[in-house]
Formats: C-alpha cells, structure tokens, sequence
C-alpha cells in the first residue's frame, strides 16, 4: 500500500461503524479481489464453474516445481513451444521493479467463445480479475496475474484458408477478397504453415513463430515483411470478439465498428476477448531473401562516417515496400546487417546493395569482420521446416517433443529469450526527416553515442514510411499511433539477462546487473531521443514504465479509443498495463 493510501484509509477508518469491515485484500482499485477477501470464490464456486465449461478449468502450476513434471520441464525448458504449453509460465520470466512470471489461481483451456462468455460473465459478478492469453509473449506483463482467472486460448488454433471473403453485414454484392481465418490460439507457426508452406499465399504476422495472432494483432502487430504488407492490424477484415457483456460479436467496418477499429492496434486484451481473425491474404512473391555481415570501423570519426552512410544508403535504396529486418549499433564501433527481402531476384538485391559496397571497399577505415552474405530462397518454403532439414540449415529448430506438429519450428536465435529476465525494454520511432541530407550526420551522431551506452537495433520494418500508398491507407485506418505511417525505423533499445524461472536449477536472479542494464538502456535512450523528442513507442515492444504512454502509444487516436472504451467495458473488466482505461 502507497503513503497516500495509506493516509486516506487512516482518515476514513474513524468514520466507519465499528460493525463495518474494511476488506484489504483487494487490488485494481478494488475492482478485483484476492484470496481471504470476503467473496472471494470458494472451492464449491469454482468447481460449479467447471461445470458449466465441460471440464476444461485447472489449476495452472509451474512445472519446474511439481515433482510430477519436473524432470520433463527440464528436459524441455528451452523450447518456447513447450512454455507456451504450460498455462503456469510465460515465454518472458520477469521484468525488473515490474512483474515476475506467476500462475494464476484458475485457467480455463477454452476451447469455444461459449466457454469464454461463460467466464467473464463468472467473473464479473465474483469481482475475480481476468487475464487473457495466447502467446504468452507479453513483455509488459499482460499474459499473467497472480490471484486470477486466465482465459487460456491455446486450444483454439485451427486456420483455414478462403478464396473469396465478405465480412458480415457488408452490402449485397460486396466483392470478396482471398483472407484466412484464425482461431485466437494459433502461432504465427501455424498460420504460417497454412497459409505459405501449404496454401501459396502470405499472410502479415510475425517474425517470432511462436508468438499468438491475437495478442500480436491488438498491440499493432509488425512482421519481417510489413513495409511491404502492412501490419497485422491493417491485414484485419473481420473478428470475433467476446466483449465485458459476455455477449459473442462478430464485429469489422459494418458492425460495431469502433469495436473492430479498436482491436486493430488499440493493446491487447484491453476491449475483450477475440476468439477469432479473419485476415487479408496476398499474392505470395517468388523469393524471400536475407542479408547478414558485420562490418568495424577504425576510429571513432570513421565509425560516425560509416553510420551516417549507411542510414543514406537506406534512404535511397532500401527504404520500400522490399525490404524489412534490422541493423544492429555497437558501441565498439562494429554494426552487423540482417535484413530481409522479398519481390526481388537475387541479382536484383545484390544490385541494391552494390553502392554501398563499393563505398566500403574504397575506404581503408573499415573492414568486414563477418563477410557481406547475400541470399534468396523460394519464399514459400521460407517457413517450411522439412526444407530447411532437407538440406541441413540449422537456423530453424524443430519443437522438439515426442508427438510435436511436423510443422513447428522457431528460428534458433529466438531460443535464448526463453524465461530471460528483462532489466529495460524501450522503443522509439524514427521520423523520416532524419533522413534528410541536413540531419542525416546529426542522427548518425545521435546513434553512435547511444551506441557507446549500450548498442541497439535500428527495425526498419517496424515503420512504414516508404511503404505503398495502399499499405499506408490501409495502417491509417487502425488505432495506432499514426507516427508510425511517417517513422523510417522502430529504434528498440533493450537489456536482459538469463532465464529466471522459478524451480530452474542455477537460475540467479541478478538485480544488481538489472540496474546496471537499466541505466545504460535509459541512458542509450536519452542519447538518441534527443533527435527525436517525443518520439511514439510500439505498444506491443516498449517500457514497462513508458512515460505518457497514451500519446506514445496511439497519439491523436487516443480519444476515440477511450470513447469505445467506456462503450464496451464501462466497468473496466478488461486491464492490462498501459492499456487504455
């Protein structure tokens, strides 16, 4: 309890009867309750509530410490696959001063939007909190609370694919577009699969695989590819959605459309509970590509020259609807390429980056510590796991587990964020006048002093200037911050440390070194906003204590969601960190 709680209830408790009782264990403002508060659901309560959902409510456990499960979560613990598995974990472990991964006290596996309107309503009138959760990757905390009831989604993946799509209540006649449904407990892995590996076509999701296509979709939702696609929010035609009411709505641009438009972006699991997306599907271009190397720099002013020339090599040759990924800043004067690119032949892509090329070789200062390594591959086998096997690339790993879908596969680099304890998470997006020939050597500046505090990666996809006219139209009409239709690259700057899963053998948590990695984050990020004050934040990728996130977060959208907010959960049954209300 903070001071000021502390002296009001100090005032007030002098006036109450002395029959009265002052309930202490409730939290959320005294939305929720806790358990040995008077109301809280007894045991009678939640096993009537198993009944009415056939059975599918348990008490969720961290496998690591029940000796029933331990020596199999150990076996497995590396695996997102099999975290994501577990209703008693999270892909992230913790974050520092901010939350620390905990079960709640039931999980219902729903399997139907029925099973989840049962639950709300359960809920709402036993004041017990709710969180939702498909994923699991939520860095700001959203995918777990202690003393709650999760509305666990996994169960609820199937994706199929239609040729021609008309959202209900559209005009008769309405022409129909290819697009796919998807249950809200599918991984990108799954749509993946579907919809490229087997279907042909692609779909806007993320670069994660295992990562949920809800969650990922209310947040706003980047993928590799989004310069080119649009945005998970932007790809969304139609969803159903369980709202506060415990009524089950199929909303889009002709039904409650506030509500649809709220869901594109507006933070997950703020408005309801989506049970399933429908989205736009695309043309699938023939080849997918990737770029890598690492280049160092001899001096300081060379490091500088280096910096702002690639940024200008960006502006006039990358900067479109064909290229995504990042570059990475460090502070010992290195920087490491790993971009993507579709639409383009490999020829075509090497031609791309020819300039620079040439610019590099001409110069002594610098040298190529990793070489320059261009590559393309048919795109429809990009996120298939038997080709990589086929020919013995080990940057896709399987799940690993007897039984696993054949399909499932993450990229080897995402393994290490499993349980990791976040120290600091902040992102910022970059306007393109930065790129501009008058500010293009002041923000090189810029990103070599953040560098030197701690280095950090520059998400080209992750902005949308350069896009299509189409793609920005179409990101124009979500809730997010519309800086982001003008921001050439999502800066994220970030720090972490090992996996801090409680049970987890030799797991110390480091708290002295979370400061130390706070401060350098905090002091990287100081450097390099002052370019860009005020800059917007991607709500699904920011600060646990992002400063005025509303504005950071949706800008000049923010009236319009907190009207739909008050339309569609008055009673605020729905919260989630930095979310609106």
């Amino acid at each position: 309890m903070d001071r000021r709680t502390l002296l009001k209830t100090a005032l007030i408790l002098p006036l109450l009867p002395l029959t009265a009782k002052v309930d202490a264990f409730v939290t959320g403002g005294g939305r929720w309750l806790k358990p040995g508060a008077s109301g809280w659901p007894t045991d009678a309560d939640w096993n009537a509530l198993n009944r009415q959902v056939g059975g599918r409510l348990s008490i969720p456990k961290n496998p690591l410490l029940d000796p029933a499960t331990r020596e199999d979560a150990l076996a497995h613990i590396g695996n997102q696959f099999y975290v994501g598995d577990q209703p008693g974990l999270t892909q992230t472990g913790a974050y520092y001063r901010a939350w620390t991964s905990t079960p709640s006290a039931r999980v219902l596996a729903a399997e139907s939007a029925q099973d989840i309107a049962t639950a709300i309503a359960w809920a709402r009138r036993r004041r017990v909190r709710l969180v939702v959760r498909g994923g699991g990757h939520s860095y700001l905390g959203a995918s777990n609370a202690p003393d709650s009831l999760l509305i666990w989604t996994r169960r609820m993946n199937t994706v199929e694919m239609v040729d021609s799509f008309v959202p209900k209540g559209a005009a008769s006649g309405s022409i129909g577009v290819p697009a796919a449904h998807v249950g809200a407990g599918a991984m990108w892995i799954d749509a993946y699969h579907a919809v490229t590996t087997v279907g042909g076509r692609y779909i806007q999701g993320g670069g994660c695989t295992t990562v949920g296509c809800a969650g990922f979709t209310n947040g706003g939702g980047f993928g590799s590819l989004s310069k080119g696609f649009g945005t998970g929010a932007s790809n969304l035609l139609e969803a159903e959605v369980v709202t506060a009411d415990g009524k089950i709505r199929i909303v889009n641009a002709f039904q409650d459309p506030e509500l649809f438009w709220a869901l594109k972006g507006g933070g997950g699991g703020s408005f309801g509970v989506i049970t399933r997306l429908t989205f736009r599907t695309h043309d699938l271009p023939e080849q997918i590509g990737g770029v890598h190397g690492r280049i160092e720099a001899d001096s300081d002013a060379s490091f500088v020259a280096l910096v702002a020339q690639v940024l200008r090599h960006f502006r006039e040759n990358l900067c479109n609807p064909h290229w995504g990924e990042q570059i990475e800043f460090h502070g010992d004067r290195h920087i490491d390429l790993s971009m993507l690119f579709q639409g383009l032949s490999e020829d075509e892509a090497k031609a791309a980056w020819q300039p620079f090329l040439e610019w590099v070789a001409r110069r002594p200062a610098y040298t190529w510590v990793k070489p320059f390594w261009l590559k393309a591959m048919p795109a429809r086998h990009f996120w298939d796991l038997a080709f990589y096997q086929k020919y013995g690339l080990t940057f896709a790993v399987p799940d690993d587990r007897p039984g696993a879908p054949a399909h499932h596969m993450m990229w080897a680099g995402d393994k290490e964020q499993v349980g990791t304890y976040i120290h600091a998470y902040t992102s910022a997006w970059l306007p393109s006048r930065l790129l501009q020939d008058n500010q293009v050597e002041t923000l090189a500046t810029a990103i070599v002093e953040a560098s030197r505090e701690l280095g950090f990666s520059l998400h080209f996809n992750k902005g949308l200037f350069g896009a299509s006219a189409e793609t920005l139209a179409q990101a124009r009409d979500t809730a997010m911050n519309p800086d982001v239709l003008d921001a050439f690259a999502l800066a994220i700057i970030a720090n972490g440390g090992a996996a801090v899963f409680e049970g987890l053998p030799g797991m110390h948590r480091d708290d002295a070194k979370a400061q130390q990695g706070e401060d350098a984050t905090r002091k990287s990020y100081a450097r390099l906003t002052r370019v860009a004050p005020g800059a917007g934040a991607y709500f699904s990728e920011s600060d646990f204590f992002q400063k005025d996130y509303k504005k950071a977060y949706w800008g000049t959208n923010v009236p319009r969601l907190a009207a739909a907010k008050r339309k569609y959960d008055p009673e605020g049954i729905f919260a989630v960190r930095n979310g609106i209300g």
